[in-house]
């Protein structure tokens, strides 16, 4: 059975996922401190894992993967002083997505369509490619990030990062045509697929 529609507004669903990661990079861009935008960022992720619970009476599977990632990646960094720590987090969450995604559709259980089923109706065929579609996109960003994060400061890393969100919201935009040739006309068409996390 596809995830129902989250019951709190999209608005809220929105800052609740983005605003853990932009609030750590825009921390990190204004102060140049790794270890100060790391603190801020695991105090907003485990707010986030908070208020997600609260209002929403339930934990979404993605946002709740990243924050957790982002708290204990965060936390490691800090302990371990070594920004290196969190930077891999973005290459993990993006490589487990992209594997996720192609494994899913190789072995005909495609977890897009069990996470969007609900919001958007189109055939096994246009879900496989959909699929595919991000999961090669997250593979890249995956790929993309651990160059970036080897051999960039950390400023020019979190300018690549904050990039990125545009580079997502501009490759979901780009499917919004197979969306709307293959979903059913009293379906909502208009709904793109998340984006990367931070």
């Amino acid at each position: 059975m596809a995830e129902g529609p989250s019951r709190a507004p999209r608005w809220f669903t929105a800052v609740i996922d983005g605003a853990p990661g932009l609030l750590f990079l825009s921390i990190l861009l204004l102060t140049r401190n790794f270890r100060l935008a790391s603190a801020f960022l695991v105090g907003a992720a485990l707010v986030a894992l908070a208020a997600m619970l609260i209002v929403e009476r339930r934990f979404r599977p993605m946002p709740t993967m990243v924050a957790i990632l982002a708290v204990v990646f965060g936390g490691a960094s800090l302990i371990l002083h070594d920004p290196q720590v969190l930077k891999m987090k973005t290459s993990i969450v993006d490589t487990i997505l992209g594997v996720v995604l192609i494994g899913g559709v190789a072995v005909k259980r495609n977890p897009l369509k069990f996470v969007l089923g609900s919001t958007l109706n189109l055939p096994d065929k246009a879900w496989a490619t959909l699929a595919i579609r991000y999961g090669l996109y997250w593979l890249a960003c995956a790929a993309a990030n651990e160059i970036v994060r080897r051999t960039q400061s950390d400023q020019t890393w979190a300018m690549f990062r904050l990039a990125s969100y545009a580079v997502g919201i501009l490759f979901a935009l780009a499917q919004t045509p197979l969306m709307l040739k293959h979903a059913a006309s009293d379906k909502p068409t208009n709904t793109p697929p998340p984006g990367p996390g931070a």
